[in-house]
């Protein structure tokens, strides 16, 4: 590992372990070395440093209660995980708990100023910064028909997490056209509380407008808005697709991160 990208791996460590602002009926708290939310779409439980300081049997009961917790509540949660945690047996024993790994994802950082390139919006394509509910919908519209699954929830916690806020950006690209314009893709940005980062998210595009350099663009305005509000590290949780986009861009792989994902069992 270069000493660039140990630099930034202790960077997000530093950074981006947390839980971010609490939406709307969410509440955070804290079980030992985990830090916890829930009342939102889904549970969430994260480790705020690299290694739990647990194993064995003492690592059992740790997950053991976050189930216990959950369920009492009929809950799903989400375990982040990340590729250089300890203890390195976590992810083998969340499966024996139950729990069920979704796809790995690569953890990606850039510097946002040079990530900030004058990109003109692809041809045929407007982008443009959005708070409205009415605009959340048509992007969970989108989501829905690009994933195959129902993504209706995504309106709700985009409209809740950009009202109001300075820390929060949602940009929608749509067709150029007068009337009844498309949603074709859409990105958002948050900042991540009293740190220099900020997360990039959000990215998918319907099929027939791919390869156009939509995502690259949505890339760039968000770096741009970031400089502009004292964001310097940009970070991604990318999936194959777009990872290599992203290394093209200047961003450095520094970690993995795989999503372990518990259900309460149904009577």
């Amino acid at each position: 590992m270069t000493e660039q990208i140990t630099a930034l791996l202790a960077a997000y460590d530093a950074n981006m372990r947390g839980l971010g602002r609490a939406g709307d009926g969410e509440t955070h708290d804290t079980d030992g070395p985990l830090l916890r939310s829930h009342g939102g779409f889904r549970g969430f439980v994260t480790s705020p440093t690299a290694d739990l300081g647990l194993d064995g049997a003492e690592l059992d009961r740790l997950i053991a209660r976050q189930c216990a917790f959950f369920g009492a509540r009929g809950e799903a949660f989400e375990w982040k995980t990340r590729g250089h945690d300890l203890p390195a047996e976590l992810p083998e024993r969340l499966l024996a708990a139950g729990f069920t790994a979704e796809e790995p994802e690569t953890v990606l950082i850039g510097l946002a100023a040079e990530l900030a390139t004058p990109t003109r919006s692809p041809e045929g394509v407007v982008i443009r910064r959005t708070t409205s509910p009415a605009d959340m919908r048509r992007i969970a519209a989108m989501e829905t028909e690009v994933w195959g699954e129902d993504w209706s929830w995504l309106a709700e916690d985009l409209t809740t997490r950009a009202t109001g806020s300075d820390d929060f950006l949602v940009l929608v690209a749509e067709t150029d056209v007068p009337t009844d314009p498309e949603v074709v893709s859409a990105a958002w940005l948050t900042r991540t509380p009293d740190s220099t980062f900020g997360g990039l998210w959000g990215g998918s595009t319907l099929a027939a407008w791919r390869g156009r350099g939509i995502y690259r663009a949505l890339v760039a305005h968000r770096a741009r808005w970031a400089l502009d509000h004292g964001i310097t590290h940009l970070q991604v949780d990318a999936s194959p697709d777009s990872t290599p986009i992203l290394r093209r861009l200047g961003m450095h792989p520094v970690t993995t991160t795989t999503p372990y994902i518990w259900t309460p069992p149904t009577a």
